[in-house]
């Protein structure tokens, strides 16, 4: 049994967790949202990844951030189509 039940981030790789969000907003905009240097000057995954995992601030900053984007992501797959009535 896992020892983290209630932890959404259980078993998602930071490495992920940056990928997807350069992915969905870009690194200037995240650079915006999370204004940190490593993802506003030269940005790259890898030094990201240094410097998110020697500063837990950052990391907390990007993990919420991350699953706010995924929570908004899965109600909008959620959330009922509009459709157009049919003119009969």
């Amino acid at each position: 049994m896992s020892d983290q039940p209630n932890n959404p981030l259980h078993g998602v790789k930071l490495a992920d967790i940056v990928e997807y969000l350069v992915a969905h907003y870009g690194w200037e905009e995240l650079g915006e949202l999370i204004p940190i240097r490593c993802f506003q000057s030269n940005p790259s995954v890898k030094s990201s990844l240094k410097f998110l995992r020697a500063t837990p601030w950052a990391r907390e900053k990007v993990e919420s951030l991350y699953l706010m984007t995924e929570r908004r992501s899965k109600r909008s797959e959620n959330s009922p189509k509009f459709k157009p009535p049919k003119n009969s």
